[in-house]
């Protein structure tokens, strides 16, 4: 064995216990994400859990014909790319919002103090942000609701008006996200280049401008990245947040995709016309994904390897 070939050798022994830790998360990609897509082949049969996978009937392209004719498809579909558009504009708009105004406290403690606070809605499941803003939101005693009476004013069936409805899924998620996404816009605030500021006090620059002239061109780089790989969340409306709050007498515009899928899969059995649903989502939103990782590759200079 030649020097070269033994350092090659020592080499992969010493990564030999780093690619070995990467083994248990293999194995859950593979049972959990790989596996499953063999199931794929329900959506192109009339599938009965009796017969299983490999006897039931094929019925071809019948099951995204049934889905297409539906009644209420095509408003689904409206709800949940309009839903996820507005989410995704306002978690962008949001947290770069808080991240120009917490880089501009001065004092460490304050800063973290905020931040922590923040932050703490993202570690909590939607099961239970549901149950408080229910509570809160309660046309009878909730506390917004009561403040609105105060004024004079007659109550606000939040959760069960259609006109209100989805924007309180986008309050709701940006209030629970935004405090996480900051995080993003604040690490693009520290690579910003010192001197750029200093250069900017002597020309005599309020902070206003150092913020339009040096803060906002020194974070676009990661907006445009940020923005362009949003786009394969546009049919991802956000699944445990509507199902924790919503209600047949907000189906008209606050039913999504997700939501329609398990109506249809769990509730009415139904589970070949469910796959269906389930795979022409996945397929735009891999349509919408290859189509961000083109404009971030072009745009933002973001590669994957």
């Amino acid at each position: 064995m030649t020097g070269r070939q033994g350092v090659s050798m020592g080499g992969r022994l010493r990564s030999l216990p780093l690619h070995l830790m990467l083994l248990p998360g293999v194995i859950l990609v593979l049972i959990y994400s790989y596996f499953p897509m063999f199931g794929i082949v329900i959506a192109f049969q009339q599938y009965i859990p009796a017969k299983g996978i490999f006897d039931s009937d094929w019925v071809g392209l019948d099951n995204f014909r049934f889905v297409w004719e539906l009644p209420g498809s095509r408003l689904v579909l409206r709800n949940t790319v309009w839903i996820a558009f507005m989410k995704i504009a306002a978690g962008m708009a949001v947290p770069i919002v808080i991240s120009l105004l917490l880089n501009e406290v001065r004092k460490e403690f304050v800063k973290r103090g905020i931040q922590t606070l923040i932050y703490l809605p993202h570690f909590l499941s939607w099961i239970i942000l549901g149950g408080i803003l229910i509570d809160i939101l309660s046309p009878s005693a909730g506390i917004v609701n009561q403040a609105i009476k105060s004024l004079g004013a007659e109550p606000v069936y939040f959760l069960g008006n259609n006109d209100v409805f989805p924007y309180v899924l986008v309050i709701s998620d940006v209030w629970k996200e935004f405090g996480f996404n900051t995080i993003v816009f604040l690490a693009a605030l520290t690579s910003i280049n010192p001197a750029l500021y200093e250069a900017a006090i002597v020309d005599g620059a309020n902070r206003w401008k150092q913020t339009l002239h040096i803060t906002l061109p020194g974070m676009m780089p990661i907006i445009v990245l940020t923005a362009t790989l949003s786009l394969g969340n546009v049919l991802n409306a956000g699944f445990d947040q509507v199902f924790n709050l919503y209600s047949p007498q907000v189906y008209e515009s606050g039913d999504i995709i997700d939501t329609l899928v398990y109506r249809i899969g769990l509730v009415d059995a139904q589970y070949g016309t469910a796959t269906a649903v389930g795979l022409l989502k996945s397929v735009v939103s891999l349509l919408f994904i290859s189509i961000s990782y083109v404009l971030a590759y072009r745009y933002a200079n973001y590669r994957i390897f």
